[in-house]
């Protein structure tokens, strides 16, 4: 079946009700010992204890495996949660670690506190590298990381020559899915072994829920299963049936979401005020090619250099706009508007300008070219008044 079909017909029976109703336990009744101890071979499948998961649960991770086209999925508190469970499964004291410099900035936080405490090497690779990736690999490396395009600066990654490099030394790649999610790039049809997102973003869609998910190959899954079971994270199922409630219309807001994008990005384009947009969907991005041979769709996010540099401009572009909120996260219904600061180690990226994270939400895009015309307005203003 297509993916807009499983978006509809994962995890739910053919009969009964829609949408799979809210399961709340902690404790689960058996009739006897044996019907207690049948539920062992399979804890994280089976209705046997809350933490574990509940049928509402079992019906999401069941969705989404369909939909990722994997061995089985996981489903965790939050994105960050999926990340740090995924990385503690593939890695451990005295292992060394590659992982992208583009990488989301909590994701580097990771790295550089509680997995360098426990004796973790991690060296920051250009995302540009590709198969030259395999230069970096040494005896102690144990998995590969990657998130393509890069957080904030929107590089796209060559997934599959990463992939290729990695599995000749038998490493494991890990990606963190989030901007295109599963409807957009195949993780594990372009090599991925572990493939991670935030469900708090597009999959739920409407911003009122946290929650990540992991989708492995066979080898994969119980290591990262058990390790997600050993830290004690569990999923609330009221959050599960949200979660799988927007994974329906996942399709439509998405490809709406994409249109808009790409004409609010198109028209930033041609500002004067706009020394660049960074986009992989569109031509000119220098990631364009990798990403349409890879992706069969684009984010609403991306990046916008602004031609002003002071902070009296950017906080007059900023505070103008009406229809663009100020707030973390994206992927809802809302357009969302953000400077973006981040870490580079591997590879300067040349920054003239100041950059700007702009989410599209699904209002009309003639509406918020308006908003970013006043607003552009107001930040050019307030660049001369600062000169």
């Amino acid at each position: 079946m297509k993916k807009d079909t499983l978006l509809v017909r994962g995890g739910r029976a053919a009969t009964g009700p829609v949408n799979p109703p809210i399961s709340r336990a902690s404790t689960i009744l058996f009739k006897d010992l044996a019907a207690f101890d049948a539920t062992r071979a399979d804890r994280f499948g089976a209705l046997r204890y809350g933490i574990h998961g509940t049928d509402t649960l079992f019906a999401l991770e069941h969705a989404l495996a369909k939909l990722e086209g994997c061995h089985r999925a996981i489903v965790l508190p939050s994105g960050l949660a999926a990340i740090t469970a995924a990385l503690t499964a593939v890695v451990k004291a005295g292992d060394h670690l590659l992982m992208v410099d583009t990488v989301y900035g909590p994701t580097r936080a990771f790295c550089d506190g509680l997995l360098a405490r426990n004796g973790v090497e991690t060296t920051y690779y250009d995302p540009l590298l590709g198969s030259g990736i395999a230069d970096l690999i040494g005896d102690n490396t144990r998995a590969i990381f990657c998130e393509s395009p890069g957080s904030l600066t929107f590089e796209v990654q060559d997934v599959p020559a990463i992939a290729k490099a990695a599995h000749a030394r038998s490493i494991p790649v890990l990606l963190d899915n989030t901007w295109a999610s599963p409807l957009f790039f195949d993780a594990l049809a372009h090599g991925v072994d572990i493939s991670i997102q935030a469900a708090t973003k597009y999959i739920c869609g409407h911003s009122d829920v946290m929650m990540g998910t992991i989708a492995t190959t066979e080898r994969w899954w119980r290591p990262v299963r058990n390790v997600v079971a050993d830290l004690g994270f569990s999923t609330s199922p009221d959050d599960c049936y949200l979660v799988l409630r927007g994974m329906r219309t996942l399709g439509v807001r998405m490809r709406h979401q994409m249109q808009s994008a790409l004409t609010v990005a198109r028209w930033l384009q041609a500002q004067p005020d706009v020394r660049r947009v960074l986009h992989p969907g569109l031509p000119h991005d220098p990631g364009h090619a990798l990403w349409s041979r890879d992706f069969t769709g684009s984010s609403a996010l991306f990046g916008v250099e602004l031609a002003a540099r002071s902070q009296a401009a950017l906080t007059a572009f900023i505070d103008t706009l009406e229809l663009f909120g100020i707030g973390s996260s994206w992927g809802g219904y809302e357009s969302l508007a953000l400077p973006a600061r981040f870490t580079r180690t591997a590879r300067p990226f040349p920054l003239s300008g100041t950059l700007v994270r702009l989410h599209i939400g699904l209002e009309d895009s003639d509406d918020l070219i308006a908003d970013l015309t006043k607003a552009l307005a107001a930040m050019r203003a307030a660049e001369t008044a600062a000169t």
